[in-house]
């Protein structure tokens, strides 16, 4: 929401456009808290995780209102945590997308994404609450010598995979973060059973006495909630690529003047269905 989400394709998620690739990567709300809340609140003693645990059964249960409508508060949030910066994309295709729905009539009705952006044009508004986990980050951590790095890619994460990851620039002016966040990229993830619910956290020069626990050094995770039902195999694998905001994370942890840092893929949920093709460092304007 904050360190790993400064610029809108972070927040809110990759392009996709009509022909390209499924699943370019989602924005950094839609692992966490979209997809662990749904998994969270899925009845494990169902055989799909109904409801809320699969998206064919999610909208059965009452509860998905209320989580997606806070889904849309956060956003609301984060466009006030930097005004001008935050922002919605602006591109004609996002904001032209339309949407068929049915009116308390049974009517079909079609909705442009640019309908739904104002809250006030809608007639609502979110209440004015604390939000206490603004200041909740991390304190800063002195330099470590990390976990060393003995795995490679490409791996399936049946356990924990540690890589050293090269960063082209290093020890950067506060100007240039901000005009450019580093970016930590985590490609070719491939999911081979998309029924069951995985998830996997992305570490940073985690201490050998973390052992995977050690959350200050945590980039982001990557969650995915199931999509279908068991009787119906047409989608095959999933694969996607996960993109995590780390300027405000490699000077937490004294990585800032690192040419190289030691990145752990520290699987949580399912971690033998997942691989991971590769660990770079890219930037986002």
């Amino acid at each position: 929401m904050v360190a790993s989400a400064k610029k809108t394709q972070l927040f809110l998620g990759q392009p996709y456009r009509a022909g390209d690739a499924p699943d370019p990567g989602a924005g950094s709300i839609e692992s966490v808290p979209h997809n662990t809340m749904h998994n969270w609140t899925g009845d494990t003693r169902q055989p799909n995780g109904e409801d809320m645990g699969n998206f064919y059964s999610a909208a059965r249960d009452p509860i998905f209102f209320a989580h997606h409508a806070n889904i849309d508060r956060l956003w609301h949030v984060w466009r006030g945590l930097r005004p001008g910066v935050n922002t919605d994309y602006a591109d004609a295709d996002w904001l032209d997308a339309a949407f068929l729905f049915y009116d308390e009539e049974a009517r079909p009705v079609r909705v442009r994404v640019r309908d739904c952006l104002d809250p006030t044009a809608m007639g609502y508004a979110y209440q004015d609450v604390g939000l206490p986990w603004l200041d909740a980050k991390p304190a800063k951590k002195p330099a470590v010598t990390p976990a060393p790095a003995t795995g490679a890619l490409p791996a399936t994460l049946g356990e924990t995979v540690r890589v050293t990851v090269t960063r082209p620039l290093v020890s950067r002016s506060d100007a240039e973060k901000e005009a450019a966040e580093e970016v930590l990229i985590v490609e070719g993830i491939e999911v081979a059973d998309h029924f069951k619910f995985v998830k996997f956290d992305v570490l940073v020069n985690e201490p050998e006495s973390g052992a995977g626990t050690a959350t200050g050094y945590c980039a982001g995770s990557v969650a995915m909630t199931p999509h279908m039902v068991r009787q119906n195999k047409k989608m095959g694998p999933v694969k996607t690529v996960a993109r995590f905001g780390v300027c405000d994370l490699m000077d937490d942890i004294g990585a800032d003047g690192h040419k190289t840092v030691v990145v752990s893929l520290v699987p949580r949920c399912s971690g033998e269905l997942v691989t991971v093709g590769g660990v770079s460092i890219g930037y986002a304007n």
